[in-house]
């Protein structure tokens, strides 16, 4: 192989970090040449002002460098045409026509979506930490962060205020947290906005666009954080994906185990499958061995119980109150990262490793890896 060939051949494997892919399947890589120990390296990155410039232009350097013989390397980075840009969509959607939803029946990704019957009982919470700790298993995850009115999904897994999705005409690319690919509507949001005031026709376009228009890649699971209760968004999601599988979070007490009740029932009349009930918020074990049933005790089961009139639904796990959860959430590093032996860490993973093997179980439905 020439020194020309070994250098292309190196820097076509660099990986486009927002992508996930290599550059030279993404025709990102132009003419090479070589001089005795100097190359020259050119490439095109999709727009102006990628905010991976600069790591793409570093990786090429040292991929350049580390062919033998070379020792120095200058590189040129110019931008994709719009025709350019558009074969590259045209290609990453796999030639699905634009604004095609890609999460349908026969996709092989695993929809599973989150919801509780009422606000503060930690369902953003566990998600969050759910999608890291599957993707820290191996599955490429994505997020949608679907209730619009309440977002904290940005906030949890601490994503900087003011990330936005790169663009490449159509498509927007989700910024990636802690191996989780991620879409809030907080994130477009203008400097000064902390309030949406949308209705309907407005939330069910939101919700369209982020199933739509955002280009997650080949993924195992995608997790939606629903909005609490069961109303626009709940149907909006139910007519989009009604193949969805959904797992319903509560809290041990009857104020919101009995209104979790409705939002597993309501995902039923639109055909969705409850795979599972989460309880949070559970007894927490002190040092001395005293139990504390802060919210009481039950409610998971009760729930569970419940929805298992017609099919059965396992309480998959109860999660105990935890000062390291909360304030991983408040630090933007999930527990399952921050405090991996954490009682909620441990069953966190427990809960990401049940629904994998769940997963596994189902026909048609099965993910492409095992987990440890």
């Amino acid at each position: 192989m020439s020194s020309v060939d070994s250098v292309r051949a190196a820097v076509a494997a660099v990986t486009d970090p927002e992508l996930r892919r290599p550059i030279g399947d993404l025709d990102m890589v132009r003419e090479i040449g070589v001089d005795g120990a100097h190359a020259h390296v050119a490439i095109v990155l999709t727009i102006v002002g990628c905010p991976a410039a600069a790591r793409i232009e570093s990786d090429v350097r040292a991929a350049a460098a580390s062919v033998p013989g070379i020792t120095e390397v200058d590189v040129e980075v110019g931008v994709m045409t719009p025709s350019e840009r558009k074969a590259l969509t045209e290609k990453l959607r796999d030639g699905r026509p634009a604004r095609q939803m890609p999460f349908g029946p026969d996709s092989l990704t695993r929809v599973i979506l989150v919801s509780s019957g009422k606000g503060g009982v930690g369902k953003s919470t566990v998600t969050a930490n759910l999608a890291v700790a599957l993707a820290a298993q191996g599955l490429s995850v994505g997020l949608v962060d679907a209730d619009v009115h309440g977002f904290s999904i940005p906030g949890l897994l601490g994503i900087p205020a003011g990330t936005q999705p790169t663009r490449i005409d159509d498509l927007m690319l989700p910024p990636v947290a802690h191996g989780v690919k991620t879409i809030s509507i907080g994130m477009f949001l203008r400097d000064g906005e902390a309030v949406v005031a949308w209705r309907g026709p407005m939330l069910h376009r939101t919700v369209q666009q982020f199933l739509t228009d955002v280009f997650f890649g080949d993924l195992d699971i995608l997790l939606i954080d629903m909005p609490p209760g069961t109303g626009d968004i709940a149907i909006s999601i139910g007519q989009l994906l009604p193949h969805a599988e959904v797992l319903v979070v509560t809290t041990p007490q009857a104020a919101a185990s009995d209104v979790a009740i409705r939002s597993g029932l309501v995902a039923r009349q639109t055909g969705q499958r409850v795979i599972g009930v989460v309880e949070n918020m559970g007894a927490l074990t002190l040092a001395d061995g005293t139990v504390v049933d802060l919210f009481g005790s039950g409610g998971g089961a009760a729930v569970a119980s419940a929805l298992s009139e017609t099919q059965p639904v396992p309480l998959l796990a109860s999660i105990p109150l935890s000062p390291a959860l909360r304030a991983g959430g408040d630090d933007g590093v999930p527990v399952v990262l921050s405090d991996p032996e954490d009682t909620a860490a441990v069953a966190i993973r427990e809960l990401a490793g049940s629904l994998a093997t769940q997963g596994r179980g189902l026909a048609g439905r099965s993910l492409p890896m095992t987990l440890g």
